[in-house]
């Protein structure tokens, strides 16, 4: 009998409930320093139902970050904030993975240390394409800042990028210091790893660029060091391999990306979390290609992007997906797997609350059973 989304699934020897993911979404509530909050405790305590919370985006470094509001994960006090959060979603029975993020090029000379450029594999602007700062230092309650267009980035020196690697290791470390289950590397949607596999994004001539392997350099190097300190059976790797947003764009996505699969499979990390492109007029990714990445990779297969209940059903039972994320309902639908199991109508979301602002629209959305969880 085939699998369906209710049913049980191990991962990285988790053990989980049912096949419903609540994938990375930036919120936007840290407090100063880029720490976790209480209120960022309880957002995920009331989503524990989820077989697997992966956290939004949580910067690796300082120079990481491209958003006003968003949490780190390396320094003290921001660990110190995390180790909240894991206690509040183990206390409800969930489990709980810390994704792992660097933007890149995407980001703003106000969010950078000093006022720098933001880094890339190649200064190349992704014009258009815009970021989120608070030009006035109100803090994410305020829910006061503006969007602007990146800055122009500088080309990361050869030792400059093998730092980077260290920080995302260092990152994993501190994760699990915070009570993590496991890590998630974002390497998709236009972000610095994506930088590095993209054509159009790099243009080195070091061993980080020119050719598919050099370009899938950066990507192996940081997933083989995350998975030297949390373990390869609780590391994932999101992707996007046929969308191109954020101005990454690659000449042959389907060759590059399951080459990058296959050799996420030989360093051993537990799953991919795949995001399809989620607008309504999207471009379908061919069933043939994600038939070919279950065959070039052994893990678990994590898909996101425009699901409802019979297209996971489908998607799980036709053996190309084991999981599956259900992002904007998952923000106003804590008890969302409830809900997709009973058939039960889901609560709209407030867009204007989405990024930054207080609990209202983020803690305070109704359970099927009236409270709040």
């Amino acid at each position: 009998m085939s699998a369906g989304l209710f049913d049980p699934f191990v991962l990285g020897g988790l053990q989980l409930p049912n096949r419903v993911v609540m994938p990375p979404m930036t919120r936007a509530r840290a407090a100063a320093g880029q720490v976790p909050t209480p209120m960022m405790a309880e957002y995920y305590r009331q989503r524990a139902s989820a077989g697997l919370i992966v956290t939004e985006g949580t910067q690796v470094s300082r120079a990481g970050q491209g958003y006003a509001w968003t949490p780190g994960i390396h320094t003290a006090e921001q660990v110190k904030g995390w180790q909240d959060v894991t206690a509040a979603v183990h206390a409800a029975g969930g489990r709980i993975f810390a994704q792992l993020w660097h933007v890149g090029r995407l980001s703003h000379v106000t969010l950078q240390p000093g006022g720098m450029a933001p880094v890339a594999p190649s200064a190349i602007v992704a014009e258009g394409v815009q970021v989120f700062i608070d030009p006035d230092g109100l803090g994410a309650a305020a829910a006061a800042g503006r969007k602007v267009q990146h800055s122009p980035p500088r080309a990361l020196a050869t030792l400059e990028v093998e730092g980077i690697v260290a920080e995302f290791a260092a990152a994993a470390a501190n994760a699990m210091a915070a009570g993590f289950d496991g890590v998630e590397l974002h390497a998709a949607n236009g972000y610095l790893i994506n930088q590095f596999i993209d054509s159009s994004a790099n243009l080195r001539s070091d061993r980080y660029g020119g050719s598919l392997a050099g370009r899938l350099r950066f990507l192996g190097e940081v997933a083989s060091a995350v998975a030297a300190v949390a373990g390869g059976h609780r590391t994932g790797v999101r992707l996007s391999p046929l969308t191109t947003v954020q101005g990454a764009v690659d000449e042959t996505p389907q060759a590059t990306y399951l080459a990058a699969a296959r050799m996420l499979d030989e360093v051993g990390v537990g799953y991919l979390h795949i995001a399809e492109a989620d607008w309504d007029d999207a471009p379908v990714m061919p069933v043939a290609f994600k038939e070919a990445l279950r065959m070039v990779y052994s893990g678990g297969l994590i898909y996101a992007g425009h699901y409802d209940l019979a297209r996971a059903n489908q998607a799980i039972a036709h053996g190309w997906a084991d999981m599956i994320g259900f992002g904007r309902p998952f923000i106003a639908n804590p008890d969302l797997p409830c809900r997709l199991r009973s058939g039960a109508a889901l609560n709209a979301g407030d867009a204007s609350s989405y990024f930054g602002g207080t609990g209202r629209g983020y803690l305070d959305y109704p359970y099927l059973d009236g409270g709040r969880g």
